[in-house]
């Protein structure tokens, strides 16, 4: 999984690096990809329900700050909401099956 991970990743960093040419926040962009990155490695790479749940924090964390990246739209904001809600949905279930477990 750490192979499909950084792959996709370095694919993804490439793209994202032309596609975002010319904005000048391009950096915190990168740096919040980045950090996603970082989250998914230690999310598939976790030896521990602890590490696991770290991951998983960091990762719905980063999807909220990508999807709400031009924070002064109105539709990226609710869309981030949105996101956010979800993810706190799933972080319930995962508490709730590490406890059963």
């Amino acid at each position: 999984m750490v192979l499909i991970v950084t792959t996709v990743s370095f694919l993804v960093h490439v793209y994202s690096s032309s596609y975002m040419n010319g904005d000048p926040h391009t950096p915190r962009f990168m740096g919040y990809l980045s950090l996603f990155t970082f989250f998914m490695l230690v999310l598939v790479s976790s030896q521990n329900f602890l590490q696991l749940f770290i991951g998983w924090e960091g990762v719905g964390l980063c999807s909220y700050l990508l999807v709400n990246y031009w924070f002064g739209r109105m539709q990226a904001n609710k869309a981030a909401i949105k996101a956010m809600l979800v993810n706190r949905v799933g972080d319930a279930a995962l508490v709730a099956a590490i406890v059963l477990l």
